[in-house]
């Protein structure tokens, strides 16, 4: 029976003084290293076996079953593991038994942070390649939503929608870009002000009271 482990390692929100040692010690360790191109380029070694993360997520879970009867495969997950990463992948085709997760701060975590903000009360929404049901974006009045986004459902057509989902113009929104570069960014305003601003994309948006 193969003992060998899948390590899923959160790389943090982007800048490499996010990563915790433990995931930092794996990375460089490992023998057969998965992730996404720029996180390949940032931390693979030449000695390493390496397989990109990209749309063809076949290839990457061959990767994973042919090396792991090998030796550990260390996954390179941005932001938390546990937060819409490819952790849900591998565990659809791997007994979690074998899974080893090293959790790591994620984007959303940092935006909350940015602001002071508690975020135990937040609802957590995705429109990365997804929308939200009507249900969960509609307004209430301690509400405070935290969302992913993307290139389609930005900071302008995201402003948009709530609008249509029952929040008030003056509802106050956070646009927080490129969290933890040099280029962050944190647009403060409200909703009716977003929706008209310039689209930022692939952000973290968070709206409510606060």
């Amino acid at each position: 029976m193969n003992s060998k482990k899948i390590i899923v390692a959160g790389i943090g929100p982007g800048a490499k003084n996010f990563i915790t040692p433990a995931a930092l010690e794996k990375i460089s360790a490992a023998k057969f290293l998965v992730g996404g191109r720029r996180a390949l380029a940032e931390f693979s070694t030449p000695n390493q076996e390496t397989c990109a993360i990209t749309k063809d997520l076949n290839a990457v879970i061959n990767f994973v079953q042919e090396k792991i009867l090998i030796d550990e495969v260390v996954v390179m997950a941005s932001g938390d593991p546990g937060y819409y990463s490819i952790l849900d992948l591998l565990r659809k085709n791997f007994e979690p038994a074998i899974i080893e997760v090293i959790p790591s701060i994620s984007a959303m975590q940092l935006a909350f942070a940015k602001l002071a903000l508690p975020w135990h009360n937040a609802t957590l929404l995705s429109f990365h390649g997804r929308k939200p049901s009507a249900e969960d974006l509609k307004f209430a009045p301690e509400k405070i939503l935290g969302m992913l986004t993307d290139n389609e459902f930005n900071s302008a057509t995201i402003s948009k929608i709530l609008l249509e989902n029952g929040w008030s113009e003056n509802s106050k929104i956070a646009i927080c870009a490129r969290l933890s570069y040099p280029e962050e960014k944190i647009i403060c305003t409200n909703l009716i002000d977003a929706a008209n601003l310039e689209p930022v994309k692939n952000c973290i948006l968070i709206v409510g009271k606060w």
